[in-house]
């Protein structure tokens, strides 16, 4: 499957779905067009379940810049300034929430800027994988404003609250380097390297036992808010359901047959 919209593009390789923002002249800032067809393309490839693994690229020079200041600057301007509130009510929220609720792995591939609300979209991916010449900016603060699209939630549970407060605080930038050495992303590979090795990681996490993955995303978000003995029984009961699988059984049989399991997502 190929799909084009003016700025969201989506491709299918195989089970893995490619999600790439589209907006390359002002470096895939979010406007009113490219939220709404970025969260129907992240809500289509949540329910086809041909879909195994989503990845979620920028076109051009960057990730994402986040919301398009052109935008805010046209609003005052106006004296109707954009009401971000419903903005990340109606737009940016559904997107993170429905990343995360996934039953499915997605990842970022980052190959430029990612600030603000473009960071934003990439912890809310499960991975990230970066390229060499990306940078990433809690820019939020730049302008007077708060992190926002779940930022604040992801980012002390990557880096700890001390460096989520430097971050938030400062705006300033964070290289790849860097962002590997604070476990913001997975890995950093050579910026002619990020298409190949981001596709690589998507094919090999489509070819895993799909809701196995679902599960264990599940778990490990609500890990945070519950205490040991609560999500020692949240494990068993999603054990109880893997186990229930086709590929449990699959696996099980590659394991005795000592061979490579042949996973189907079901």
């Amino acid at each position: 499957m190929s799909q084009d919209n003016p700025t969201t593009r989506v491709e299918d390789q195989g089970a893995v779905r490619k999600i790439i923002l589209n907006r390359p002249d002002v470096l895939n800032a979010f406007n009113a067009d490219l939220l709404e067809s970025l969260g129907r393309a992240v809500r289509d490839a949540d329910k086809d379940e041909a879909v195994r693994c989503v990845l979620i690229t920028g076109a051009g020079r960057a990730f994402c810049s986040g919301q398009d200041v052109a935008d805010l600057v046209n609003g005052l301007e106006r004296g109707e300034p954009v009401d971000l509130e419903k903005v990340l009510h109606e737009r940016y929220n559904p997107i993170v929430t429905r990343i995360r609720e996934m039953k499915k792995p997605v990842i970022a591939a980052v190959n430029g800027a990612a600030a603000g609300a473009g960071w934003s979209l990439a912890l809310a991916c499960d991975l990230r994988i970066a390229a060499e010449s990306a940078v990433f900016l809690q820019a939020f603060i730049n302008i007077g404003a708060v992190p926002d699209a779940g930022s604040t939630y992801m980012l002390p549970r990557l880096v700890g609250m001390a460096r989520a407060a430097e971050l938030c605080f400062t705006g300033r930038k964070v290289s790849a380097a860097e962002a590997l050495q604070l476990g913001l992303v997975n890995r950093v590979v050579p910026n002619e390297q990020l298409a190949d090795e981001a596709m690589q990681l998507a094919r090999e996490l489509a070819a895993r036992p799909t809701r196995t993955i679902g599960w264990c995303k599940r778990a490990l978000d609500e890990a945070w808010t519950e205490d040991f003995d609560d999500q020692l029984e949240r494990e068993a009961k999603l054990q109880g359901k893997a186990i229930r699988t086709e590929d449990y059984a699959e696996g099980i049989r590659a394991f005795i047959e000592k061979r490579p399991a042949q996973f189907k997502g079901r």
